[in-house]
């Protein structure tokens, strides 16, 4: 078995960037991103990435990094109300941006990762997200095409792996980060805790290791995106 783990976030992205590639990031908000690998995406230098993700993160954490670098050229989300610097970039078109509904997003990437390259869907009929795209009337409804996202490399959070690769996301931490792990070429996780073989529960297992190319053990800072308190 090949051996996956790495030492550290810059040694597993070692040998997979390159300038122009696309990549799905896992999480939502600031809940179950790669937050090193991103760190070391950002260090690497590339430029002119296309990055798929939920949200961009905020100002000074998570994809908000790679903008505030201007290494993001386009972004494919649903959500980006938390960033103040991604709303300057896309307000001064320096930015280019596909809006995509939520659920149409998760949907998109679980295709791709089951190798459907299109499929259709009522969400989006009639507004601008149906622009330039193809539309099919089923039962008398009228459903538009959206195609599956495949990247060139996923980047991925899970709370356990085993040295195989198997993955476990930690409650709300899950969210995106399953369908993002099977619709990279390479897919890259970013684990708080590492198992030998055989300790994970099958039945627990979200993601398996076929998937899974390369592992790294960090410590995760979990920052809190927006704090409300009570007195």
């Amino acid at each position: 078995m090949a051996n996956k783990i790495f030492n550290s976030p810059k040694e597993a992205l070692d040998g997979l960037l390159k300038n122009d590639m696309m990549v799905a990031v896992g999480g939502f908000g600031l809940c179950g991103i790669p937050e090193h690998l991103i760190i070391a995406l950002r260090d690497s230098g590339v430029t002119n990435l296309t990055c798929v993700s939920n949200n961009a993160g905020v100002d000074e954490w998570g994809l908000g990094l790679l903008l505030q670098t201007k290494q993001i050229k386009r972004m494919l989300s649903s959500y980006v109300g938390e960033n103040a610097e991604f709303e300057r970039q896309f307000m001064a078109n320096e930015l280019d941006i596909e809006f995509c509904p939520q659920g149409t997003l998760a949907e998109r990437l679980r295709a791709g990762g089951a190798g459907i390259p299109g499929f259709y869907t009522k969400t989006g009929v009639g507004t601008i997200v149906a622009d330039g795209k193809e539309t099919r009337d089923f039962d008398g409804d009228t459903y538009v095409l959206e195609r599956g996202i495949n990247t060139d490399l996923s980047l991925v959070k899970a709370w356990k792996a085993d040295e195989s690769g198997n993955l476990i996301f930690r409650k709300t931490a899950r969210n995106f980060n399953p369908m993002i792990a099977t619709c990279g070429k390479v897919t890259v996780a970013e684990v708080e805790e590492l198992v030998p073989v055989g300790e994970l529960d099958p039945e627990s297992i979200d993601t398996p290791g076929i998937f899974v190319n390369r592992i790294v053990v960090t410590t995760s800072e979990k920052r809190i995106e927006q704090r409300t308190i009570t007195e």
